[in-house]
């Protein structure tokens, strides 16, 4: 294909981007070629959002907009879904593999803006700042050391050891802490933590617990009434991973009885979907809570990197097949083509469908250059480079497998 042609075959080629995506994104996003872009800078209604579905071929958004299944089943065209941001869980990411459209996120983009983030809570709270500004605020004047406290020598447990909550670990240690953590899965320590073998141990030794875990069945609410309990009296809380994982009334009379000294919240939840929407919650009102409107991530610098990420990872998608970095999809990393037509089939992952698109192939007199195939239990994903001139054919044909979901052809 021309240059030429390979442009206009990039102009119709229609980018929807929401919620305010970093101009960093969008700029990638022309500067390899693709200028059929739409951005608006809030998530539209659901009605107005499977309306615009409607001729989109690449979706962009922010943590807001809800892709639901429903959505999905409008939008006919969509060929992958970027979230830039770190979460999927506004996506149903299992009705999109299911129509064949890969999901992209950014998951380590905004790792060191959490971190810092978290680090300065640590300070804030074992100093009593919460308490303390809230109070200046009513003309009261707290100048008292009592309940402050360097955190030099203290102790930062860490529950669920990934990026960031390693990351975090580093720069705790910088300040003198000594760090434990507890994980799932074996994690190797960085510095000087150390991995402890439950979460109830961790809970008995921590001066400060910090979550950084996903929400998952077996996260959710794992901070209650009985882990609350389990922390030692004075202990600081932090949360700045997924809002389910802590059940909120119970934290709220951890604080009220002092057994809690003060927390740290992020996420909640039950979030506002704007600014015009009220944040409701029972911490509301606590001196000794520092709440945040779910901002770990949200530094320019995060999002710079987050947009420049996933932009990048659907412009490989779109120009070159390769799927690494989907959360919902078999991950193929593809060498570019060369003097050959790359044929892209999505298929329910049935015995003998390879064998079907073989055939179609074969019947054709196809030389086959390369064939690349990953499946998960329910979709595969192959991709061909094919030696002929009539890939549209051939997509036609293979569109014809049963099992097919979609195909599409790249040059």
């Amino acid at each position: 294909m021309s240059n030429k042609n390979l442009s206009l075959a990039k102009e119709r080629i229609k980018f929807l981007m929401l919620e305010g995506v970093h101009a960093r994104g969008i700029d990638e996003l022309r500067r390899n070629g693709y200028h059929n872009i739409e951005s608006l800078p809030t998530a539209p209604p659901a009605a107005e959002l499977a309306e615009r579905l409607r001729d989109v071929h690449f979706l962009g958004i922010r943590s807001r907009s809800q892709i639901t299944a429903e959505a999905l089943e409008r939008a006919e065209k969509l060929t992958a879904i970027g979230c830039f941001c770190i979460g999927t869980d506004q996506v149903d990411l299992a009705a999109a593999r299911r129509r064949g459209v890969p999901v992209f996120n950014a998951p380590y983009a905004n790792t060191r803006s959490v971190a810092e983030l978290v680090l300065g809570e640590i300070i804030m709270l074992m100093r009593g700042i919460p308490a303390r500004n809230a109070a200046a605020h009513r003309g009261e004047w707290l100048k008292s050391a009592k309940g402050s406290h360097e955190v030099r020598g203290k102790t930062l447990g860490i529950v669920g050891y990934g990026h960031i909550g390693s990351q975090l670990g580093i720069l705790a240690e910088g300040l003198g802490m000594r760090v434990i953590y507890y994980d799932i899965a074996a994690k190797l320590p960085l510095g000087n933590a150390f991995g402890l073998g439950s979460l109830a141990e961790l809970l008995d030794e921590a001066d400060v617990v910090s979550v950084h875990v996903p929400d998952t069945e077996l996260t959710r609410n794992m901070i209650n009434a009985d882990t609350l309990a389990r922390m030692r009296p004075g202990v600081h809380f932090i949360n700045a991973a997924r809002g389910r994982i802590v059940d909120i009334p119970a934290l709220a009379e951890a604080l009220r009885s002092g057994h809690v000294a003060s927390a740290a919240v992020d996420v909640f939840p039950a979030e506002p979907k704007g600014a015009d929407e009220a944040f409701v919650s029972e911490l509301r009102g606590m001196d000794n809570v520092l709440l945040t409107p779910h901002i770990g991530g949200s530094t320019l610098e995060a999002q710079e990197n987050i947009a420049l990420d996933v932009a990048t990872k659907l412009v490989r998608y779109s120009d070159n097949g390769s799927t690494m970095g989907a959360v919902n999809f078999p991950e193929v990393s593809l060498p570019d083509q060369a003097n050959t037509r790359r044929i892209l089939n999505i298929h329910r992952n049935e015995p003998g469908v390879l064998q079907a698109i073989n055939s179609v192939i074969s019947a054709r007199s196809v030389n086959i250059a390369a064939q690349y195939l990953q499946t998960l239990p329910d979709v595969g994903y192959v991709v061909m480079d094919l030696e002929t001139d009539d890939t549209p054919g051939l997509v036609r044909e293979l569109d014809r497998i049963p099992a097919t979901l979609r195909t599409r052809y790249l040059n």
